[in-house]
Order: structure tokens, then C-alpha cells, then sequence
């Protein structure tokens, strides 16, 4: 019997996911390849491996290939953060301000271009309004607000940008809220304010403190904020649509600025990483915080991280101002560093409960579903997380290779 049917699922059926993957996508040249991996109970069921990790070089999609996961660094910023919050360093409903003093005079946009009108925030900034993205802070490719227009005049976030994290800091805290923290969900540079937390709190520059407590534990050695000369060779290509639906080159890897150490560690965004290094983390939390002999997290503390923290229960259609996400959101809440499906029926979905998850700007993917025991790993490299359905179309086809739940 092998591995697949002796946990559950359909070799054919996962043959027709790879399949529809490739048909679909990689074939067509709509994307440039596709890495899949499904793990369940503790053992890797399937890997995908379809497409060329660099069409410009012929270089086929490896195991081991190099890509940029983008905002799937932010649920490891997210755990790091909740790994200080257990040693009671700091908790979630601290304001901002006890690390963040810069942040005091912090004021809720009104009009203007800068200087601002302003009026006051209903409450003070915490801890939790940053893990679930109600801090009132914004993101400067939202194209909505002047105060997104701000963040892209001052290249808020930017790793490669003019300023540092200390820089961030100070550039923020002359800067508008979009809202009263609470008010409102807005995806947002939040949880890079969460890296600069980490460095302060911890008295450890944050790219050392996740090398030392997060990746050497679970055995992440491809995972960083640089792309290390070893790794070169292997580092994918990263594409953008073109509007006839094929690709064209939007980040070379032999000319990439990924291959020199960026001016700010973006905890929101800056990660490399590999599928194998990936369902690492995601072992670890689908284990219940711990691998490998290394307790990361406790259980309970996971169980709230995973759990929906929008205010009221809401869910993102109710609170987003800017309903911009990595996915869609109907019956999905934010918890502390994912997003949380707590309907499926409303979600359409055919996951469970309290699956969490989260994708990055390239289209890369994972959740983590604890009720069925399956973690999923996507790997690609398309600028436009929301160019395809494959998300979605993904969910349905793992879900329904899967028999025995």
C-alpha cells in the first residue's frame, strides 16, 4: 500500500490534480511552475513538481528551489512575536507605545496632503491590533488613501528602500492612521512593525533571532533575508502577466537585489525560502508548536493565535476597509498572524473549521487544516497573488482527493 492510500488519499486523484496544474496552468505558460507539497499525519503524501523554476535559462523546478514567499513571512514574524508574549515580555493588550514611544502622538487622518488634518484615535494602538491587522496602518501599493500615497512617496517597508527599521519607525510616526485602531481591518505593514517589536523586545537584531529560535530549531537552513551564494544557482525566476495571459520577467535571479542583504529586514515580506524548509513551520504547527525535540510555542497559544480575533466575530467582508487580502474572505476572520476560515459553507469551501492560512504576493500558498491533520506547501513565482483562482481551485482538488474524511 503506499503512503498516499494508506493516509486517505487517491493516487488518482491526485494525479488528476497534477494534471489539471499543468493543463491549466504551467503548460499554457500562464504559470511558470508549480511546487506542490501535502503532508498528513506527519508524512508527506504527494509532491508536484511541474515548470521551470527559470524559463530564460531552461532551468526545471526542483525540490530544492529557492522562492520568494513574501507575506508568508508573516506568519513567522507573527509566531516570533507570541514566543516573547509567553515568556512575558510583553503582552497583547500592551499599547504599542510602551516600545514604540515614538508612536505617541499618533493621530487618525482627516484631509490633506501633508501637512495633515487629523483627529484623535478612539483608543491607543496594541499589541493584538498589529497580529491582526486593525492597527489603522496601511500598505503603500493600496492605491485608496493620501496616506497610501505617503507610504509610496517614503518607500514604507521597502527592503531595498532608503530607510532602516529604526528609520521605519521614525518615518511612520509622522504619518496619519487610516483609522482608530480597532475600527477597522486594513492588510498593512503591521506585522513589519511586529520585526522591529521583535528586535527591541528580544535586545536581538531580528533576522538573529529567527535564525536562532525560530530556523536552526526546525532545520530551516534555505530560509533568510538573503539570497547566500549557495543558494544562487537554485534561485527561481519571478514572473508577471502579460495581457494575453503569459509572462514576462519581473525579477531576474542573477541580477536580483535579493542576492545582497536588504537596508530593511521586512517582517511582513522578506523571506526566501524553499517548499521543504515551509512545511517545516508548518509541521511544527500542525504538531502543535513543537518539532524535532524543540518547543517553539505552546499548544494553547497556537489554538489562539488560530483562533478569530476580529472584533465582534466579524469577518473580513464586515471589518476590511480594503478588502484587499491574499485570498477571498467570506466566512473567513484574522487571527493573531493568519487568516482563519470559521464557515466553510459561507467560505465555499470544502476545508474545516479553524483551517488557517495565509499566501504571498508571487502566488505562493499554504494552510493548515488541524481537524483533517493536513498541511499544503504552494510554490510559484507570479506577481499578482490574485491573477488566478488556483488557490481555491487547489483547496477543492487536494479535499477531494481525500477519501476517508
Amino acid at each position: 500500500m503506499s503512503t498516499a492510500d494508506r493516509l486517505g488519499f487517491s493516487r488518482d486523484r491526485l494525479k488528476r490534480m497534477d494534471d489539471f496544474l499543468d493543463t491549466r496552468y504551467v503548460s499554457p505558460g500562464r504559470l511558470p511552475c508549480v511546487q506542490v507539497q501535502i503532508l498528513r499525519k506527519g508524512e508527506q503524501v504527494h509532491q508536484t513538481l511541474l515548470g521551470h523554476a527559470d524559463r530564460e535559462r531552461g532551468l526545471a523546478v526542483a525540490e530544492d528551489t529557492v522562492f520568494r514567499i513574501y507575506s508568508m513571512t508573516k506568519p513567522i514574524t507573527s509566531l516570533a512575536f507570541m514566543m516573547l508574549v509567553e515568556e512575558g515580555l510583553v503582552a497583547l493588550d500592551d499599547p504599542v507605545t510602551r516600545f514604540l514611544p515614538e508612536w505617541r502622538d499618533l493621530a487618525v487622518f482627516s484631509a490633506g496632503l501633508g501637512p495633515y488634518m487629523t483627529t484623535p484615535v478612539q483608543r491607543p494602538m496594541q499589541m493584538v491590533d498589529l497580529l491582526r491587522h486593525t492597527a489603522g496602518l496601511t500598505y503603500g501599493f493600496q492605491v485608496r488613501t493620501n496616506v497610501d500615497a505617503a507610504y509610496r512617496k517614503q518607500k514604507i517597508a521597502d527592503p531595498y528602500g532608503p530607510l532602516d527599521m529604526e528609520g521605519f519607525v521614525k518615518a511612520l510616526a509622522g504619518l496619519p492612521l487610516e483609522f482608530s485602531p480597532g475600527e477597522a481591518w486594513n492588510y498593512s505593514i503591521a506585522t513589519d512593525v511586529l520585526g522591529v517589536l521583535v528586535q527591541r523586545i528580544s535586545g536581538m537584531a531580528f533576522e538573529t533571532f529567527l535564525k536562532t529560535r525560530i530556523f536552526d530549531p526546525l532545520g530551516m537552513g534555505e530560509t533568510g533575508f538573503t539570497v547566500r551564494p549557495d543558494q544562487a544557482s537554485r534561485f527561481a525566476a519571478c514572473y508577471q502577466p502579460t495581457p494575453t495571459g503569459g509572462l514576462d520577467l519581473q525579477d531576474d535571479p542573477e541580477t536580483s537585489p535579493y542576492l545582497k542583504a536588504p537596508n530593511f529586514v521586512s517582517g511582513g515580506g522578506g523571506l526566501v525560502s524553499t517548499a521543504g524548509d515551509y512545511m517545516k513551520f508548518c509541521r511544527m504547527l500542525l504538531n502543535g508548536g513543537s518539532l524535532n525535540g524543540h518547543t517553539l510555542i505552546a499548544p494553547a497559544t497556537l489554538r489562539l493565535m488560530a483562533s478569530n480575533h476580529l472584533p465582534g466575530g466579524q469577518d473580513l467582508t464586515m471589518l476590511s476597509r480594503s478588502l484587499f487580502s491574499e485570498a477571498t474572505n467570506a466566512g473567513v476572520g484574522f487571527g493573531l498572524g493568519f487568516a482563519v476560515t470559521f464557515d466553510p459553507v459561507r467560505a465555499m469551501l470544502t476545508s474545516s473549521p479553524g483551517e488557517y492560512y495565509w499566501g504571498g504576493a508571487a502566488s505562493t500558498a499554504f494552510w493548515i487544516d488541524p481537524v483533517k491533520d493536513i498541511a499544503v506547501v504552494f510554490m510559484t513565482q507570479l506577481m499578482g497573488s490574485s491573477t488566478y483562482p488556483i488557490r481555491r481551485e487547489l483547496r477543492t482538488l487536494v479535499y477531494s482527493a481525500l477519501l476517508d474524511a
